[in-house]
């Protein structure tokens, strides 16, 4: 592992070394934008896979509805059901998921990195590198200790707040409004009924992004780097992924 990490920190200082021309004592931070740009850019096919899942998914909510309908006494019968559904249609309930899942290694490496004091036998000199005045292996609560809220170190971490709320602010308004315009048949239990506590979930779901800003406060800033670029790049790579789906307007028209 020692062996490993020591090659993932080269990686990461040689992407600092190519950088520093242009971001100077800031080209660690740069670095690690670059890496997260390329681990994003690895996973974009998957993405795109996800979102034609997706919306081969919402496409097939009246079946499942009527499935569900259907076979509502016999639960058994339903999920044989909706796996050939699903089979014969080549989608896969859990493709949305593979693009995060494959991410979170990537994530944890530059955690572990910027946590460890040492790196094999030697010192993390990574630690000590910054973004402006705020060191990377330091989390919010040492740049709260060095000047607060509003000093050098507190600055930095309220820009990545803003621009978590920003992104999180316009996930909340296009996930209420894909919502509204193609509502999820909520999945059923054996008796027919909604299963317990999907309402509360559905109702949680566009509030998700904000949860970014608790894992920006407690972890390396230059993890917070990481989620930060993550997360934008999300916003922006399902925007235009999702472009075409239907607004709540087209919704309501195309019902009447």
């Amino acid at each position: 592992m020692s062996a490993f990490m020591s090659a993932f920190a080269s990686l990461v200082g040689a992407l600092a070394d190519l950088l520093h021309p242009l971001f100077q004592n800031a080209s660690t931070a740069a670095a690690i934008i670059l890496f997260t740009a390329l681990v994003r850019l690895a996973v974009h096919p998957l993405s795109r896979a996800a979102a034609r899942g997706q919306k081969a998914q919402r496409r097939l909510q009246p079946q499942i509805a009527e499935l569900r309908k259907k076979h509502a006494k016999n639960p058994d019968r339903m999920q044989k059901a909706l796996m050939e559904l699903h089979r014969e249609e080549k989608v896969s309930p859990l493709s949305g998921c593979l693009p995060s899942l494959l991410q979170m290694p990537a994530f944890f490496l530059l955690y572990h990195l910027f946590s460890s004091q040492k790196i094999g036998d030697e010192a993390n000199a990574l630690l000590g590198h910054q973004l402006f005045d705020a060191p990377l292996g330091e989390r919010w609560h040492d740049a709260l200790s060095h000047g607060g809220m509003f000093g050098a170190q507190g600055i930095v971490y309220l820009g990545l707040f803003a621009i978590v709320a920003a992104v999180a602010t316009f996930n909340y308004g296009r996930t209420k409004r894909q919502m509204a315009a193609s509502p999820v048949t909520p999945a059923s239990g054996p008796d027919g009924q909604p299963m317990p506590g999907l309402g509360a979930m559905n109702k949680l779901m566009p509030l998700m992004s904000f949860f970014t800003l608790f894992t920006v406060a407690f972890v390396p800033l230059a993890a917070a780097l990481y989620v930060v670029t993550s997360t934008t790049w999300t916003a922006i790579e399902r925007a235009y992924l999702y472009r075409d789906m239907p607004a709540p307007g087209a919704a309501v028209a195309t019902a009447a």
